[in-house]
C-alpha cells in the first residue's frame, strides 16, 4: 500500500487567510511552515488513486503529487474517486473544484451523502458539469476500492457540520475513521483526521494517521478561536491521545493541525515531547509505504 499525504492542516490551512496568529504569521515569513488542508491519496492499483476528502485546495494537491497528475493522454487522470470521512466544508468543497471530471465516484456514509445532497444540494449544483456516482460506506462494513484496497468506516463522532444541524435525519456515520487494508499484503492504515472519541480497531494497524488538531483541551478557549474546548469541538487533544498511540505497535502520526497548534512551529518544544514517546507529525508531501 502506498499513501501520499497531500495535506496536514485543519480548516483554513496554514496560513489562514484572515488570521495573524503566531502560526499563520510564521507561515507567511517561513514558507516551509505552510500546510495544505488535511487529505490523503491512496493508490488502489492499475495506476489509479482515491483521495480521502476533497479539500478546497485539492487542485494544488493534485499538481504537487506526481501519482495524481494527468497524462499521458489529454484528460486522462489517475484520480478514480473520493472517499469522505465527514461532510464538513473543509473536506467536501473540493468536489465542486473537480467539476471538470467526466464523472466522479464519491464514497460516503448515508449521513454524509444526505448532508451533501439534501443540505448543500451538491448533486444538483454539479449536475450541469459532471456526474456524481455515489457508493455507500455503511459504518463498520468494508468496501473494495479498485482491486487492491479495502476501506471500512469506524464511527468516531456524531458531530454534524453546522449547515446540517437542522437537517431531519436518522442516518449514522457523521464522522468516521477509515481503516484501509491492502488485500494483497495485509498492510493496514487507519486514517482519522477528526476524532471525537477513541475508536476501536487501532490495535492491528501498521500505520495510524490521526487527529492532531489541538495540542491540549483548553487551546481553543485560550487562543480565542472558540468558546468550546477541543473535545467539545469534536477533536481529542494530543495530550489525551499521544501516550495511548505510543503503546500501539504501528507507526503513529498526527495530521489536521490547527493554526493555533504549537506544532506548526518546527522549533516548538512540543516536538521533543512527541519524539520522546515515539509519535510523529505528518508532513505535506510525504509518502508512506506499507
Amino acid at each position: 500500500m502506498r499513501l501520499h499525504v497531500l495535506g496536514t492542516a485543519a480548516g483554513g490551512g496554514l496560513p489562514q487567510w484572515n488570521c495573524a496568529c503566531p502560526g499563520c504569521s510564521g507561515a507567511r515569513v517561513h514558507p516551509g511552515w505552510r500546510r495544505r488542508h488535511a487529505s490523503l491519496a491512496v493508490e488502489v492499483g492499475d495506476g489509479r488513486c482515491f483521495v480521502v476528502n476533497a479539500t478546497p485546495d485539492i487542485a494544488d494537491q493534485i499538481e504537487l503529487a506526481a501519482a495524481l497528475r494527468p497524462g499521458p493522454e489529454p484528460r486522462r487522470t489517475p484520480l478514480a474517486g473520493v472517499v469522505l470521512t465527514d461532510a464538513e466544508l473543509d473536506h467536501t468543497l473540493g468536489l465542486a473544484r473537480l467539476r471538470e471530471a467526466e464523472g466522479l465516484e464519491v464514497v460516503a456514509t448515508p449521513a454524509v451523502r444526505e448532508a451533501l445532497t439534501r443540505g448543500l444540494r451538491l448533486d444538483r449544483i454539479l449536475a450541469p458539469y459532471t456526474r456524481l456516482t455515489w457508493r455507500e460506506l455503511p459504518p463498520g462494513d468494508g468496501l473494495v476500492l479498485g482491486g487492491a484496497i479495502e476501506v471500512a468506516a469506524v464511527r468516531v463522532s456524531g458531530k454534524r457540520p453546522r449547515y446540517a444541524t437542522a437537517l431531519p435525519s436518522d442516518a449514522d456515520g457523521w464522522v468516521t475513521a477509515l481503516r484501509l487494508t491492502d488485500r494483497e499484503t495485509g498492510g493496514v492504515c487507519v486514517y482519522a483526521p477528526a476524532m471525537g472519541l477513541w475508536p476501536g480497531g487501532l490495535d492491528g494497524a501498521d500505520c495510524l494517521i490521526v487527529d492532531g488538531t489541538f495540542w491540549d483541551e483548553e487551546e481553543p478557549l485560550r487562543t480565542g478561536i472558540s468558546a468550546r474546548t477541543a473535545t467539545e469541538m469534536g477533536h481529542l487533544p494530543i495530550e489525551a491521545t499521544m501516550e495511548r498511540l505510543a503503546t500501539l505497535p504501528g507507526r503513529a502520526l498526527y495530521t489536521h493541525l490547527n493554526n493555533t497548534n504549537p506544532l506548526v512551529d518546527p522549533d516548538a518544544p512540543h516536538h521533543k515531547v512527541l519524539d520522546e514517546v515515539g509519535v510523529e507529525v505528518a508532513a505535506d508531501g510525504m509518502v508512506i509505504e506499507l
